[in-house]
């Protein structure tokens, strides 16, 4: 089991890494960002159609995204009950003892 969450961190790094780039390398509707500064990197690398693909894998990874973080809590909330049993006795309290009263008398002789 800590294998795999182990595994889903490191995927869900290197997921988190490729989102940043992609979004990074879109052009912005203002014009700005990266994919603007490098004179419409995105674009030019790309091709010109680059921007429709670009937003859909864009929806796709960030969709991939929250399911693996999804998962991976899961996992990780049920890690702590595997070692957990259960007895079938009847569980014993100790008495509960009246609180102390604020002005205690105090007996005289």
């Amino acid at each position: 089991m800590n294998a795999l969450i182990i595994a889903l961190y490191v995927i869900i790094v290197l997921v988190s890494l490729l989102l940043i780039g992609l979004i990074l390398v879109q052009q912005s509707k203002g014009g700005g960002g990266l994919g603007g500064t490098f004179g419409g990197m995105g674009e030019s690398v790309f091709g010109a159609r680059a921007a429709g693909h670009l937003s859909k894998l864009t929806v796709v990874m960030t969709t991939l995204f929250f399911v693996l973080i999804l998962l991976l809590a899961v996992l990780t909330s049920h890690r702590g009950h595997e070692g957990i049993q259960f007895s079938k006795g009847k569980t014993t309290s100790a008495p509960v003892q009246p609180a102390p009263s604020a002005n205690p008398t105090v007996p005289t002789k």
